[in-house]
């Protein structure tokens, strides 16, 4: 197979549909001609990547990787003469190759994406997983997540945070990860995606995403496979108990007494199962304390960042413009952006009475009038003030209950200019601009929720950020808080083969300390199932 790198095709000013006619007619037109072939020459070809190239702007651009079938490949490539040619072999990820040995199936604790995929792999292969989820299905867990926004009337098992499908349900849904795939998981995550019913070009495009409204729809046709391919699903079902002897696990005891025996427990809670964590704190599960960042939700008009990215009378073709900054701080912290949802939502993410934590969220068609991007900062355990590998959770909860107790238990927004506690009369951010949110929201102090150190780390980001993409530290940019669960803020030890020291314990995914979104924590499921199959299998 022949790869061509940097293969540019300029954007022309079509509608979305038009212009995926015209790409696959003038990608075409140019693999032939760089190729120095004839068109009945061409096999077959197909996108690997898909970038924007906005350095030109307003010309814009996508640069390609493609790959491309022709006879005689090697004759081509020297007739061809370019640097950017290369002859590769598809890599095509393979499952063990093994079928189940025992009777004895996998309990996996929670259907976030990390279980989802593990339970999905399982299944796939013979191995009948039964998998607990403390929330509901996900058409059930939607309607109450819309009753919460609607009416702040809290389910602390079926929320933002709890039920199938995980926190990132209600997200952009966004697929890019910064995760080495040299085991081809990254693209196998993709490719069952599209096979469960998400558009195609997650598979090449630079920043794939789905969108909420899509990815439901995915979980769903999931779950249904699973169901057919053996597995057993326990909603409304909270493990509470994990249940050992003499250092190796047998099984788990839910909230109703009933237990689960196994000699393979996959731990997949997510990163909001504090309760759980603590479970495993007295259940002697080796943890630690780590690093994580947390910060606020800053709302610009959507039309802003297009314009800054794009430049002025940019394509109809494109989707909203996502941007990704980062800056170091003068007290050494990092400062960056975290889950930008372009033309999204701010909405209300939190899973715990008399506590708020907030989240972004974008449909597939990013379509809403505001972006909006959490602005977060680095923290580590000697940030956290207690000891244990509990005193990450500690600090989550604290500054939770001062955005709780702020507001009321709706979402506390600002704008910038008072946040900083001054005006300098910067930009052009109307200051009738409004929040774009899901649940309530009202204006108050969010400048109270954190220390001050890391309120002046966040300023210094800001403005940095301002020298990138004018506008972003407008006075009238919209600040809220508080983003308090970008990752776990503890890691659950396990080996090279995935198990805890309590063996037939493997910690799997966000919550565990392994996974930073849905891609990467999909692909440490498979990891873990693969372990599993290798173990147990035959």
């Amino acid at each position: 197979m022949i790869r061509i790198q940097q293969l540019t095709l300029e954007i022309p000013k079509l509608t979305e549909e038009c212009f995926a006619e015209y790409e696959i007619k003038h990608l075409k037109e140019k693999i032939i001609k760089f190729l120095k072939i004839m068109p009945n020459d061409l096999k077959s070809w197909s996108i690997v990547k898909r970038s924007l190239d906005a350095r030109k702007k307003p010309n814009l651009y996508y640069s390609y990787i493609i790959n491309v079938c022709v006879d005689k490949e090697e004759q081509v490539i020297r007739k061809c003469k370019q640097n950017n040619v290369s002859l590769v072999s598809e890599f095509v990820y393979q499952f063990p190759d093994v079928k189940p040995s025992i009777n004895d199936s996998t309990v996996i604790v929670g259907l976030g994406p990390a279980g989802l995929f593990c339970g999905y792999y399982l299944a796939k292969h013979g191995f009948r997983p039964i998998i607990l989820e403390r929330g509901k299905a996900v058409e059930e867990r939607i309607h109450d997540v819309q009753t919460f926004w609607e009416t702040g009337i809290l389910d602390v098992n079926s929320n933002v945070q709890f039920g199938e499908g995980g926190a990132g349900t209600f997200s952009d849904g966004k697929l890019n990860t910064l995760v080495k795939d040299k085991y081809g998981r990254n693209k196998e995550v993709l490719r069952v995606f599209v096979e469960n019913g998400a558009p195609e070009n997650i598979l090449y495009d630079q920043k794939p995403h789905i969108g909420t409204d899509v990815l439901v729809d995915v979980v769903r046709n999931m779950r249904n496979k699973m169901l057919a391919w053996g597995a057993t699903i326990h909603y409304n079902t909270q493990m509470t108990e994990l249940v050992q002897n003499q250092g190796v696990i047998s099984g788990v005891k839910d909230q109703f007494g009933n237990i689960y025996e196994s000699k393979a427990i996959v731990l997949a809670i997510g990163h909001s199962a504090r309760d759980t964590f603590e479970m495993c704190y007295k259940n002697n599960i080796p943890m630690e304390a780590k690093s994580f960042a947390v910060g606020f939700r800053v709302e610009h008009p959507q039309e802003l960042i297009n314009d800054e990215l794009y430049g002025k009378n940019y394509p109809s073709c494109l989707s909203a413009a996502a941007y990704k900054v980062t800056a170091k701080t003068d007290n050494g912290r990092g400062a960056y952006s975290f889950c930008m949802c372009p033309g999204g939502y701010v909405v209300n993410a939190s899973s715990e009475e008399g506590k708020l934590a907030i989240n972004g969220m974008s449909y597939s068609d990013r379509a809403g009038s505001n972006a909006n991007s959490a602005i977060i900062i680095s923290v580590t355990p000697e940030d956290f003030g207690g000891q244990g590998p509990l005193s990450g959770v500690e600090f989550q909860r604290q500054i939770e209950k001062k955005a709780y107790d702020l507001a009321k238990g709706k979402i506390p927004v600002q704008y910038y200019k008072d946040f900083k506690g001054k005006s300098e009369h910067k930009g052009s951010i109307s200051e009738h601009f409004l929040p774009t949110m899901k649940g309530e929201y009202c204006f108050a102090n969010v400048n109270e929720i954190l220390p001050r150190p890391l309120n002046e780390s966040f300023l210094q980001g800001m403005e940095h950020f301002h020298k990138i993409i004018p506008g972003f530290a407008d006075d009238y940019a919209l600040v809220s808080g508080v983003e308090s669960r970008t990752s776990s803020p503890l890691r659950i030890l396990r080996d090279n083969q995935g198990q805890s020291a309590i063996k037939g314990l493997y910690p799997c995914g966000e919550g565990a300390g392994y996974a930073g979104g849905i891609t990467s924590a999909a692909m440490d499921g498979i990891y873990i199932a693969e372990n599993i199959a290798l173990k147990f299998g035959k």
